[in-house]
This record gives structure tokens, C-alpha cells and sequence, in this order.
């Protein structure tokens, strides 16, 4: 999810603990330098710096790269399927709803590239939105439908599911899955 997309999501305060503890666990573990995939506008970037996080957004909409930085963010346009870092640049990565609208076909590939730029054992947090319109990402929609069983499967190939858990939106807007992957 790149452009306006993410700011479609609804506000969802589950969400956002999720975040605030993501970050606390980067605090204790001195982990200092993340990378936000699909960064938006730098909401939650904002959060990051002010915990004393050094954070880097990237977005495909260099619209959004535009206000994250108006907003003294490091902000870079990009996309998850070929990261613009070095091999083992960051300690942790954060990906709230971008990985949400990537086919199933191409997530392989995309997490391969997100594990090549974190360092080892750094972990990626990454929350997905399901919608109840069934336009999955293979159907050309954002959002799309996939069983807590399905993530798993996705994402295991990768490193060590540390974390997981999911939810239902209280406005009825879709389902939610928010997990902490460990790289090897």
C-alpha cells in the first residue's frame, strides 16, 4: 500500500497499541534504526522518532514522501519488491497495511527483499487488513481476504513467527492480522 490507500484504513486503537508495544520491544532491545514500508504520510513515524527511534519511511507516492518529510522526516520513494538499502542496514522494519494489497504470488518475493535489508535477528512487524468485499489482492483489490492460517504459511518461510494475532474491526470494516516476524 503506498498512496492514499493507507490513509483509508480505519483508525483502530488495537492497531495502534500493537504499534506502541512493537516499539517499546525496540527500545529494550536497543534496537535503533527502522524502516517503515509503505510509510504514508509518516503517521506513525512520528511515533517512532519521538521514542528515539532513528526511522526511515519509504512509499511508492512521492506525494506522501513529500508531506512525511515536510513533517522532518527521512522519507525515501520506493517500493517493498526492491528496497533502495544496503544488505543488513536496519535493526527492525515496520509495515503496517503495506503488504496488505501485494499478491500471494509475489509476498515471496517481497519479504525475501525486506529480510535482505534487516539485520540478523531484527524483527518485522507487519499488520494486514482483510476486507469484507472479498477483492483480494490476486482480483486486483486492496485488502484481500486471507485466513490467520494462510499469513502463517506466507510468512514462516521467512524467519520465526514470534507474535500473532488477529481481530475483528468493531465498525465492521474487515479483519485484522498483526504478527512479528524474526529474520534467521
Amino acid at each position: 500500500m503506498g498512496s492514499q490507500e493507507q490513509d483509508l484504513i480505519p483508525p483502530d486503537p488495537r492497531r495502534d497499541a500493537e504499534r506502541d508495544s512493537f516499539i517499546d520491544a525496540l527500545v529494550a532491545a536497543h534496537r535503533h534504526r527502522v524502516l517503515e514500508i509503505g510509510c504514508g504520510t509518516g503517521e506513525d513515524g512520528l511515533a517512532f522518532v519521538a521514542a528515539g527511534i532513528n526511522y526511515v519511511g519509504l512509499d511508492p507516492s512521492e506525494e506522501n514522501i513529500h508531506v512525511a518529510r515536510a513533517k522532518r522526516l527521512e522519507a525515501v520513494v520506493g517500493s517493498p519488491d526492491e528496497l533502495p538499502f544496503a544488505d543488513a542496514t536496519f535493526d527492525a522494519a515496520w509495515a503496517r497495511g503495506a503488504l496488505a494489497d501485494v499478491p500471494d504470488t509475489d509476498l515471496y518475493g517481497v519479504l525475501t527483499e525486506i529480510m535482505r535489508v534487516l539485520k540478523p535477528g531484527a524483527p518485522l512487524a507487519a499488520g494486514l487488513h482483510s476486507g469484507p468485499d472479498g477483492r483480494g489482492p490476486d482480483a486486483g483489490g486492496f485488502y484481500g481476504e486471507r485466513s490467520d492460517e494462510m499469513v502463517r504459511s506466507l510468512f514462516e518461510p521467512h524467519g520465526d513467527i514470534r507474535f500473532f494475532t488477529s481481530w475483528e474491526q468493531a465498525d465492521g470494516s474487515g479483519r485484522c492480522q498483526f504478527l512479528v516476524l524474526t529474520k534467521p
